[in-house]
C-alpha cells in the first residue's frame, strides 16, 4: 500500500499476523530484499517499508535522516502501529537506530544488521564528501554503470558465492532504482549525513540484537564496540557470512531473530 506523508509517498508491504516487526532495507535495496527470510519469520506481522529514494516510495523533498524518521513515525501511526519491534540492515539499521533515539516509546526491540551509530566529526565530513562524489557519479553515469561499480566493492565480495539466480535477483533489484532517488538517499541518509549516535547508545534501554557476518570484519569491530555501550544488548556473529547476513544465510538469520524474540 501507498501512504502519503507530507510531500512524500511511502510504499509499505504487510505480510502475516502476530506481533509487528518493521523491516528497513539497506542502500540499493527495497522491501523485496527480505523475500528469502519471510518464510522463516512467519510468526510475526512483517511490515516491509521502501525507504526514501528506493523501491516504490516517491520522495519529492527530504532534508535529512531525522526528517525521514519523523515521517516514518507518522506513517506507522497512520497504519495503527503504536508499538513494534524494529529490524534494519546497513542503511536501514542506521535509520532504525536514529528512529529509536527519537521515538523510543514505540520500539519494543531493536535488531541491527551490519549497522553503525555514525562517525565522529572529522571522519563524518570526509564521508560526506565521498557520498556527494558518489551521488554525482550516479547522476552522471546512470544506474547500470553505478550498479556495476557497486557490485565490485569489497563489502559484497562474499556475495560472489551465491547462486547465479540469487545474484541476478540482487542485481535486478539494484537496477530497478532511479538515479535521482539513490543520489537523494546518499545526500540525506548516507553515513556522512547520519547523526553521530555513539554518545546516545547508553540511553537505549530496549533489548538490542546486533547481527554481523564473520567476514564483515569492519562491522564486527564496530559492533563489538557498540555492544559495550548498549545497556541491554547481545551480539551474534554468523559464521562464513559477509555484510548481508539475511541474504547470504536467510534460514540462520530467521532462527537468530526468532530466538531473540522468544528470550526477550
Amino acid at each position: 500500500m501507498h501512504y502519503t506523508i507530507n510531500d512524500n509517498t511511502y510504499y509499505v508491504k504487510t505480510i502475516g499476523e502476530g506481533e509487528p516487526l518493521v523491516l528497513l532495507h539497506g542502500f540499493t535495496g527495497s522491501s523485496t530484499t527480505w523475500r528469502d527470510v519471510v518464510e522463516y519469520l512467519g510468526e510475526y506481522k512483517l511490515v516491509l517499508v521502501d525507504l526514501p529514494g528506493h523501491g516504490q516510495t516517491e520522495v519529492s523533498r527530504l532534508t535529512d535522516m531525522r526528517q525521514a524518521c519523523v515521517e516514518l513515525n507518522q506513517l506507522f501511526l497512520k497504519m495503527g502501529l503504536t508499538h513494534f519491534s524494529l529490524l534494519g540492515y546497513s542503511m536501514g539499521g542506521r535509520t532504525a537506530l536514529v528512529y529509536t533515539t527519537m521515538f523510543p516509546e514505540t520500539v519494543n526491540r531493536l535488531i541491527l544488521v551490519g549497522s553503525s551509530p555514525g562517525l565522529q566529526k572529522e571522519a563524518r565530513t570526509q564521508r560526506q564528501e565521498q557520498d556527494e562524489k558518489l551521488a554525482k557519479y550516479i547522476l552522471e553515469s546512470g544506474i547500470e554503470s553505478f550498479v556495476d561499480y557497486w557490485e565490485s566493492i569489497p563489502l559484497f565480495n562474499t556475495q560472489l558465492t551465491l547462486s547465479l539466480q540469487k545474484r541476478n535477483e540482487i542485481r535486478q533489484e539494484r537496477l530497478s532504482h532511479h538515479a535521482e532517488g539513490l543520489a537523494l538517499s546518499l545526500r540525506t541518509m548516507g553515513t556522512g549525513s547520519q547523526p553521530n549516535l555513539w554518545p546516545d547508545l547508553v540511553k537505549i534501554n530496549q533489548p538490542v540484537l546486533l547481527i554481523v557476518g564473520e567476514f564483515d570484519e569492519k562491522f564486527v569491530k564496530i559492533n563489538e564496540e557498540m555492544v559495550k555501550s548498549l545497556p541491554n544488548a547481545k551480539m551474534d556473529i554468523v559464521d562464513e557470512t559477509g555484510h548481508a547476513v539475511h541474504v547470504e544465510s536467510p534460514r540462520i538469520f530467521g532462527k537468530i531473530v526468532s530466538r531473540f524474540f522468544n528470550h526477550t
